[in-house]
């Protein structure tokens, strides 16, 4: 399942749009990307984006990719 398709099964799941799911994670990325743990930091650089912090896409894809290890 892609990232988009992920974000829209959590909106249909929810009764929700698509951007107000992308809207929320990017608010939890948003706060969780101000923890100065190094533990913490060392996570967050481990997922590829292309700006200074990732996407809802590129947080999803990141975290399947640590999960199943590719």
């Amino acid at each position: 399942m892609t990232p988009e398709k992920a974000i829209e099964a959590i909106a249909a799941r929810n009764g929700v749009t698509a951007d107000e799911v992308r809207r929320e994670i990017q608010l939890a990325i948003d706060l969780a990307m101000q923890d100065s743990d190094p533990e913490t930091r060392k996570l967050w650089e481990s997922i590829p984006s292309k700006g200074d912090k990732p996407t809802p896409e590129e947080l999803i894809l990141g975290i399947s990719r640590n999960i199943s290890g590719n």
